[in-house]
């Protein structure tokens, strides 16, 4: 089950809500110049007040009296500072519960309104304009932005498989064939080739299949996303996720694959197949208060889907996530939404936060659960997520050997080349 998510940015409430914003005045560096002038000046006058009352003192005593003042001024004034931090903090994770909220209540509204309208005629052209629109605000809001400075060199986010175990497409099959040596493409033209991919439309999803073990039927299907550039050759995601991430454009990426994948979803209700899609979902889609409230808006014409929708999110975002991040995890899965968190490195995991904020589903690198070194914490891994219901997926399995190996640990999901590669999905019509 898979991660998507939206956070509400301070300010931006939905539309027709009465959620008033406040903004709280912060403290100005004037304002703390002035806080640490008066404690100085007030350390001084102590130690030449002692000075003069005791004239016969040690000069060093009255000093030291002076400086002990400006010491105990600077911490009221960082307790201060700290405190009124805590209160913008408090203030803004309360506005933005209330904006969740508020959606919540949107949705649950739209859903009654909607109960007796036709599903196959109304209901479903509302499903499309609203799936219009949100891509027509992404790609405005795209064109909005300029590329400020050429950017450092790329690290890896979340990395898709590039090459592996080549399989013959099926019949009907529309996936391409990926360009075995494309040429090298330095940072500043990988972010162009981004910017000019949004803009075009050019941006393709592929899925990998998530398989029942030892059966190997397909459960689900992991949605990925890849960069088309205009002479054709695919950008991979190791390429120009963390490019897209530090220049902004990471999450209106994560928005149009949610937009692919929730029409992806709707395609197989009509083929009346029940399987489910994992989507990765990143902090800044979380933080992107207008996706989610037109994402919500066009969930309300699709809730039978909300199920087969799992957004995924990584254990390093899991574990830095914060009050309101999680508020927001929370919020979502009121609404219906489950997760699945990957990119797992530490198996020292707390399970009862999960299962507080609905992730349902843990990916494990096959590296990880067949290092012996890993054996006793992967066991009581499997044994305690057995007994609160979730589920466990070993990914990368790319042979057969790999395969053995793993069922002799028990697993019940895998994904892997030696399943399917990730194929590339035709656009809906």
């Amino acid at each position: 089950m898979k991660a998507l998510t939206a956070d509400l940015r301070p300010g931006t409430a939905a539309p027709g809500s009465a959620i008033p914003t406040i903004v709280a005045p912060a403290m100005t560096l004037l304002t703390h110049l002035v806080y640490a002038l008066a404690y100085l000046i007030a350390g001084i006058a102590a130690g030449a007040a002692l000075w003069a009352l005791r004239p016969e003192a040690d000069p060093l005593v009255a000093w030291l009296a002076g400086a002990l003042v400006v010491l105990a001024g600077a911490l009221v004034h960082e307790v201060v500072t700290r405190l009124e931090r805590e209160r913008k903090a408090a203030r803004r994770v309360a506005r933005l519960t209330d904006r969740v909220e508020e959606l919540a209540r949107l949705l649950e509204q739209r859903l009654a309104a909607e109960s007796g309208a036709d599903p196959d005629g109304g209901g479903r052209y509302d499903a499309v304009m609203q799936e219009v629109k949100l891509l027509q605000s992404l790609v405005a809001r795209l064109t909005e932005r300029r590329a400020p400075r050429p950017p450092a060199a790329s690290a890896e986010r979340r990395p898709m498989p590039s090459a592996g175990p080549s399989a013959e497409p099926s019949a009907g099959s529309s996936a391409a064939p990926i360009p075995a040596a494309p040429a090298p493409m330095d940072d500043a033209t990988v972010l162009e080739a981004v910017r000019d991919a949004l803009k075009a439309d050019r941006i393709d999803v592929y899925l990998q299949p998530i398989v029942s073990l030892p059966q190997r039927k397909h459960r689900f299907y992991e949605v990925f996303s890849r960069v088309r550039a205009a002479d054709g050759q695919q950008i991979m995601p190791d390429r120009y996720l963390d490019i897209a991430e530090r220049e902004g454009l990471i999450a209106t990426i994560d928005n149009l694959q949610l937009v692919r994948c929730v029409q992806l979803i709707r395609e197989t209700e009509r083929r009346q197949h029940a399987i489910g899609f994992f989507a990765n979902i990143s902090a800044a889609t979380l933080a992107d208060a207008e996706f989610m409230r037109q994402f919500l808006n066009m969930m309300a014409q699709n809730h039978a889907l909300v199920p087969k929708l799992v957004f995924e999110l990584s254990q390093h975002a899991v574990s830095a996530g914060g009050a309101v991040t999680m508020g927001i995890l929370s919020q979502l899965a009121r609404l219906g939404f489950r997760f699945s968190m990957d990119q797992v490195t530490d198996l020292s995991i707390d399970l009862d936060r999960l299962l507080r904020h609905e992730f349902r589903c843990i990916k494990l690198d096959r590296a990880l659960v067949l290092d012996p070194a890993n054996a006793g914490r992967i066991r009581e891994l499997r044994r305690r997520c057995a007994a609160d219901g979730i589920d466990l997926i070993v990914e990368k399995i790319e042979t057969e050997n790999q395969l053995v190996d793993v069922l002799d640990t028990g697993f019940d999901f895998g994904q892997g080349y030696l399943f399917g590669e990730p194929r590339l999905s035709r656009k809906p019509e």
